[in-house]
């Protein structure tokens, strides 16, 4: 059933995402996964000791974080897997997993804030705001263009590891699988970076969370490629050119391939030079066009967006319908 929960997953969640009222009650899983994560970083990463023991529990932190997720939904397949009931059940459950519908609207919000502002004085403001929610630099130093380019960054590696990797781990593992994915990547977005805290406690979660992307980011790549041959005025092969040539340059494993077949389908330069925390970085560029992005290529990038994932979902339905034929 694995191929038709995803499939299904994906369907409710594009219609209808994860409503705010439930939010406001009962959290969100990867709030409550998030709360996990916290607690063990608290109470097994100890400054106190030495880096190979904040290693080991690391890992262990790690193991823990993705049974807390991984076995209760096992437990759910195993009690909902056997009738049509327990497959919207199980896809309903899957649904939250999936970020289709809050990263469009995330994106759009930055999109609409430039557009209804002026670009040095309050409009530019709540750009910085919307974009703070998707990025992890440092909005304040950014200007319009700096928005812009940051919002369809945000929007390309987020198409990778907030909707593709969690559909093919769920096309794979079914609602376990996606849910393990899920852990990882929370973890690696908690615990996974390069800070004095956590550079060896969150190595294990950064390096995993490496791996499990690996498909995904690929994935990504081609499809917003495909997209881009659907999209007037998107060059496909400006995005297969750009993917090609930059996407290893990237300092992360995987974000440079969709970054750079989106920078290449829109005819823009993105990534570069940034600011985390305050401190500068050097990253590579991806694609060779404009830098100066603006909020109608933020809605350009949207309808690329739009347009790869209903290719994804075509893609996982057609899984979905060869599993039936194939099992039934």
């Amino acid at each position: 059933m694995a191929f038709e929960i995803a499939a299904l997953a994906m369907v409710i969640e594009a219609l209808v995402g994860y409503p705010a009222g439930l939010v406001r009650r009962i959290g969100h899983p990867v709030v409550w996964i998030g709360r996990l994560i916290a607690l063990l970083d608290r109470g097994l990463n100890r400054e106190s000791l030495p880096a190979e023991r904040r290693r080991t529990r690391g890992i262990l932190a790690i193991g823990l974080v993705i049974a807390a997720a991984a076995l209760p939904a096992l437990l759910l397949e195993l009690t909902f897997a056997d009738s049509a009931l327990g497959l919207l059940i199980l896809a309903l459950l899957g649904s939250t997993l999936i970020a289709q519908r809050s990263l469009h609207w995330h994106v759009e919000q930055v999109a609409e804030a430039l557009e209804r502002g002026d670009s040095a004085g309050a409009g530019l403001e709540q750009a910085r705001q919307a974009v703070g929610q998707i990025v992890g630099r440092d909005p304040n130093t950014l200007d319009a263009h700096g928005v812009a380019r940051a919002a369809i960054e945000s929007l390309a590696e987020n198409f990778s590891d907030g909707v593709v990797a969690p559909v093919i781990w769920m096309a794979v593992g079914g609602l376990p699988g996606a849910a393990a994915y899920k852990a990882v990547n929370t973890a690696d977005s908690m615990i996974g970076h390069l800070t004095p805290r956590h550079s060896d406690f969150g190595r294990a979660a950064a390096r995993l969370d490496d791996f499990v992307n690996l498909p995904a980011s690929r994935l990504a790549g081609w499809l917003l490629i495909a997209a881009a041959a659907l999209m007037p005025g998107a060059s496909a092969g400006g995005a297969l050119k750009a993917m090609r040539r930059d996407a290893a340059r990237h300092r992360s494993p995987n974000a440079g391939w969709p970054e750079a077949a989106m920078a290449g389908a829109l005819g823009l330069k993105l990534n570069g030079p940034k600011v985390y925390g305050g401190v500068p970085t050097q990253d590579a560029f991806m694609g060779d066009g404009r830098r100066e992005a603006t909020s109608a290529d933020l809605r350009r990038a949207l309808s690329l967006y739009r347009r790869a994932d209903g290719l994804l979902i075509g893609l996982i339905l057609l899984g979905a319908i060869v599993q039936t034929l194939l099992f039934s």
